[in-house]
């Protein structure tokens, strides 16, 4: 069902994201979403696009990367915590940050290959000292001097929404599914299409995979 992740209860979970490389036009609408929906800090972004071009003239073209955390089966920011607030879920495979265990040593940034994290060295919003009303009921959430990420929009899949960033993508670039699941859309679509995983020779086993 669009705009949905079915729930599943009867056994473990594993979160994955395709990017579909050949359908990012990178119109920048998930990391516009992305930033409006979790309300993150000035200058901090959780997704991003990038352009890279490939080809040589005149058969030049440019492709598209959406970036973000990976939700790694083995991440290397979750060991090297040394108060366990970066943690995996039991039930599935997302990765999050307890912000109040985080003491922001910055360990967890440092040993994330995709940068993906970052540590606010501030609470101020983006007008300094005169925030909105939007930043004052948004920024509640985050302390200054500890580690943010991507969360894969858990408090939406835990309703049984998409994330944000996939459920606004206007080309259907971006898919989430089970990987668990044999069956589901997106196992078949990657067992089917010629992929990647970001640094994958790193034995963190992302779960973001890129069809080309």
């Amino acid at each position: 069902m669009a705009g949905s992740v079915q729930s599943v209860e009867s056994r473990a979970v594993k979160w994955g994201v395709a990017v579909d490389l050949k359908r990012c036009v990178g119109c920048q609408s998930c990391t516009v979403t992305c930033k409006a929906q979790n309300a993150t800090p000035p200058g901090i972004f959780w997704t991003r696009v990038i352009s890279k071009e490939e080809g040589t003239y005149p058969f030049a073209y440019t492709v598209f990367m959406h970036m973000r955390c990976n939700h790694c089966s083995e991440p290397a920011c979750v060991p090297v915590c040394p108060t366990g607030a970066s943690h995996q879920r039991e039930q599935d495979n997302i990765v999050l940050v307890d912000q109040d265990r985080c003491v922001g040593c910055h360990a967890c940034v440092v040993a994330c290959p995709y940068q993906a994290r970052s540590i606010p060295e501030n609470s101020r919003g983006y007008y300094g000292d005169h925030t909105t009303p939007f930043e004052e009921a948004s920024f509640k959430k985050w302390q200054a001097g500890t580690a943010q990420k991507c969360t894969l929009c858990v408090d939406r899949i835990d309703r049984g929404l998409q994330p944000a960033c996939i459920e606004t993508c206007p080309t259907r670039a971006l898919m989430i599914g089970d990987l668990n699941d044999p069956k589901s859309e997106i196992a078949t679509l990657i067992a089917k299409r010629p992929r990647f995983q970001p640094r994958a020779e790193l034995g963190t086993d992302p779960n973001v995979f890129y069809l080309t």
